[in-house]
């Protein structure tokens, strides 16, 4: 199992590394900004609530939490809106999976392709965000159902530097960075052609 380097700080990426449901929450925040920014915003909800608990989180008053979500630095540029997809997140965590984060992928040693089908089911997440996240499981965190790497499509294949999954250091960021920019102008020449 490598360490992680996904936010490129020492204590975010260890916050990481330990925490399933910082991973997750990091997952999930990663959209509309920097993929190193997003995976350090779970390390800024853990200072500000003294710890990162499932079920705090989830029972946590909206208003209250969107302020400590949106107090600078926030853990997003859209703070408000992602406060609540966390909390969303946390409370379907509780009531699914008795806010045991590691279920999602352990509880009855599904294949890769339930797992692909639980990450799926969480609020916030969809096909792709949940096949990087499958990935990514599999690639840095040693968590290998069966079947992952076809679930989790070109983002589960080795050696590339398509996603989250693939950042191991900040050189390998920078190459993932490239490939979606690159993918980018791909798609908008397609359409404009």
């Amino acid at each position: 199992m490598t360490s992680l380097c996904i936010a490129q700080d020492p204590d975010a990426d260890a916050l990481l590394e330990r925490e399933p449901l910082a991973l997750l929450l990091g997952m999930l925040l990663d959209q509309q900004i920097q993929m190193e920014i997003a995976f350090k915003g779970p390390q800024k909800l853990y200072e500000r609530l003294g710890g990162l608990d499932v079920r705090v989180i989830a029972d946590y008053d909206p208003d209250e939490f969107a302020t400590l979500a949106t107090t600078p630095p926030a853990i997003h540029r859209y703070g408000g809106s992602m406060a609540k997809r966390v909390q969303a997140l946390c409370q379907y965590l509780v009531e699914e999976y008795d806010g045991d984060v590691e279920a999602i992928w352990t509880r009855d040693k599904p294949t890769g392709a339930e797992v692909l089908k639980r990450l799926k089911a969480l609020p916030g997440y969809g096909e792709q965000k949940a096949k990087i996240f499958l990935a990514l499981l599999g690639k840095q965190r040693d968590v290998k159902p069966y079947g992952w790497r076809k679930a989790a499509g070109d983002y589960g294949k080795e050696n590339t530097r398509l996603s989250a999954a693939d950042v191991v250091d900040a050189t390998s960021l920078i190459e993932v960075r490239n490939t979606k920019k690159a993918k980018k102008a791909e798609a908008k020449a397609a359409s404009s052609g």
